[in-house]
């Protein structure tokens, strides 16, 4: 990476240098602390910082390790919380996007290169604790193309998954027609008990009790 400024007297530590106190100054790159991009692609680098006690002219800037030869990229001050900062690039291809009401301090690079590759160093100082201060290290990787995701075992596991919930389901159904026809076969064999007892009754002269009945004749 071509740069125009070196780094000056504001040199970030690029290892931690204090001992932290539970609620002082931090800053982070998040949870991801480096990012594979395709050479020509423009990348966010990202930092945010934080302090239980508020900020008051908030030092920051940006460093790429080139080398072992640190390059200023960026740097301002945030006088207060919610005022944004006038920010001095060094570097053509640098954007901050940063906002201090989010206490977000990063940058876009556009048009990277393999040249662009590395480290890169986001750090504050904070006079309100002070002059505190605090860096964290987001790395770059640049490719010619990305890395293809092999899905061969997830469609796999996936397609397993879903011929086993149809198998489910289709035993369900089944069963469930089975269960509704035995039903009718039951009330079916109802029917014909009954109709087969009434039969039976008939012919047993039950249900001609009456025609039984007839009074005696007459002499």
């Amino acid at each position: 990476m071509k740069a125009t400024h070196a780094m000056g007297n504001n040199t970030p530590p690029y290892h931690h240098r204090c001992v932290w106190s539970v609620g002082g100054l931090e800053v982070s790159t998040g949870k991801v602390s480096s990012i594979e991009a395709m050479n020509g692609s423009t990348v966010l680098l990202p930092c945010t910082y934080s302090s239980c006690i508020g900020i008051r002219n908030l030092y920051f800037n940006w460093h790429y390790n080139n080398n072992g030869t640190m390059v200023k990229l960026c740097d301002a001050v945030i006088p207060i919380e919610g005022v944004e900062p006038k920010v001095n690039k060094y570097h053509d291809r640098v954007k901050f996007v940063g906002s201090s009401k989010s206490s977000n301090i990063s940058i876009l690079l556009w048009n990277i290169t393999f040249e662009d590759a590395g480290d890169y160093i986001c750090f504050a100082r904070n006079p309100k604790e002070k002059n505190r201060n605090h860096s964290a290290v987001f790395t770059l990787f640049v490719v010619d193309q990305m890395k293809e995701i092999d899905n061969t075992l997830t469609v796999t596991i996936v397609s397993a998954l879903g011929g086993v919930i149809g198998l489910v389901i289709f035993v369900m159904v089944i069963k469930a027609l089975v269960v509704q026809f035995l039903g009718r076969g039951d009330e079916n064999n109802k029917e014909c008990l009954v109709t087969s007892s009434g039969n039976d009754n008939t012919e047993n002269g039950l249900t001609g009790a009456k025609a039984d009945n007839k009074g005696t004749p007459k002499a």
